[in-house]
């Protein structure tokens, strides 16, 4: 059983080192229902990393917190960044009782 759990161990860290390698190309940070600060954290250990461009999204009430992330790791944490660009849309979520329902999105691009 030792064997299996290591082997278990080994192929989620490579579908994660995967994904990892697969998600380089654009460094995104997905805004869900933490604290603000641990998605700082998260953009700031991207850029210390040698990410160029990270992209913050966020859907519906969550907008809001996307741009207090953008803000506060721009003006307090690495002030040498820029807004690169600012994506809003809409997307439609079916919810439980099938109807389909309108979420406004956004995409902030930082990059340095």
């Amino acid at each position: 059983m030792t064997e299996d759990k290591s082997s278990k161990k080994v192929s989620n860290k490579q579908t994660e080192s995967k994904a990892l390698r697969d998600s380089k190309d654009m460094d995104c940070i997905l805004v869900g229902n933490k604290n603000v600060m641990s998605y700082v954290l998260a953009c700031v250990t991207l850029f210390n990393k040698g990410a160029k461009e990270v992209v913050i999204k966020a859907r519906g009430r969550l907008i809001s917190r996307a741009v207090d992330v953008a803000e506060i790791t721009r003006h307090r944490f690495i002030e040498d960044l820029m807004v690169k660009h600012i994506e809003i849309g809409t997307t439609s979520v079916q919810t439980d009782k099938g109807s389909d329902l309108n979420v406004s999105t956004i995409d902030i691009t930082l990059s340095r």
